[in-house]
This record gives structure tokens, C-alpha cells and sequence, in this order.
């Protein structure tokens, strides 16, 4: 299959996870709506499939989807660790290259390689080892804000 040529494209993915009850995307659109088409596409195709298979009927998500703007590159390099902090803070993993399904192994790894989905060299300037860094040292703390978060109101 002919890999689809970047003038085409609606979105390219700069970050995501996988987790049990719902899915982190961060997205680049190139297109107006592009990131409610691919979102939509993704998850009906996705609870399609998975109904199917399990011979089930109902949606797969927790709840509504959630849009962010990025407007800093501060604010997108602490959200792309966020999203890959996801599954150590719920547990699931002790640390995130144990969770096959995000794109931290990309990040650490180099972007670029064959099978990558994700596009962020353009954004995140920064070499492997350090995104690392800087992932792994906000492990306990994102633990603890998610122990707190329930008292603050949204």
C-alpha cells in the first residue's frame, strides 16, 4: 500500500496511547475538522472491530473525546510526557517503555525508523536520552497529583 503523501493528509499523529478505557491522540491538523474526522474514524473503526470479534454490541470509550490547543512549545513537550506517563500513573506499567501501546518507544528510539506512526521532529526538538529524562523523572509526581485530583474542582 502506497504510503499517503503528506499534502494529503488530514493529521499526523505527534503522540499517542492506548489505555484499557480510553486513548490519548495528540494531533497535527492540515486540514479544518481533520482532527474530529480522524478521531471519529479511529474510534468507530476501532469499536467496530473489537464488537465484532467479542461478539459484543455498545460503545468502547469512557467518555467524550476532549480537544486541547497547543499554544506553547512548553505546553506540547509536557503534554506529549503526560500522555506517555498515562499508563505508569495508572499502574499499569512501572515505567513507560513497559506499555507497548504508546509512542514513547518512537520518542526514545528516534522517529523516523520504519513502522513509526508519529511525526514530532518538527516540534520536539530534543534527543532520545533526554526526552527520557525528562519523562521519567515526573513519574512519582504525576502519581501523586492523580492522588489529588479528585479533590480539584473543574
Amino acid at each position: 500500500m502506497e504510503a499517503i503523501r503528506k499534502k494529503d493528509r488530514i493529521v499526523d499523529i505527534v503522540a499517542y496511547c492506548i489505555m484499557p478505557t480510553h486513548v490519548h491522540f495528540m494531533l497535527k491538523e492540515y486540514v479544518q475538522g481533520g482532527i474530529t474526522d480522524f478521531t471519529r474514524n479511529v474510534l468507530n473503526s476501532y469499536s467496530h472491530y473489537f464488537n465484532l470479534k467479542h461478539k459484543r454490541k455498545g460503545p468502547l470509550w469512557e467518555s467524550r473525546s476532549k480537544k486541547v490547543l497547543m499554544k506553547t512549545d512548553g505546553q506540547l513537550i509536557h503534554v506529549t510526557r503526560y500522555i506517555h506517563l498515562n499508563p505508569v500513573t495508572a499502574y499499569l506499567a512501572n515505567k513507560p517503555e513497559d506499555w507497548p501501546y504508546s509512542s514513547y518507544g518512537e520518542y526514545i528510539a528516534r522517529s523516523g525508523a520504519p513502522g513509526n506512526v508519529c511525526v514530532y521532529e518538527d516540534l520536539i526538538d530534543m534527543k532520545p536520552h533526554a526526552y527520557a529524562e525528562f519523562v521519567n523523572e515526573r513519574i512519582s509526581y504525576q502519581r501523586e497529583l492523580v492522588k489529588i485530583k479528585h479533590l480539584l474542582l473543574e
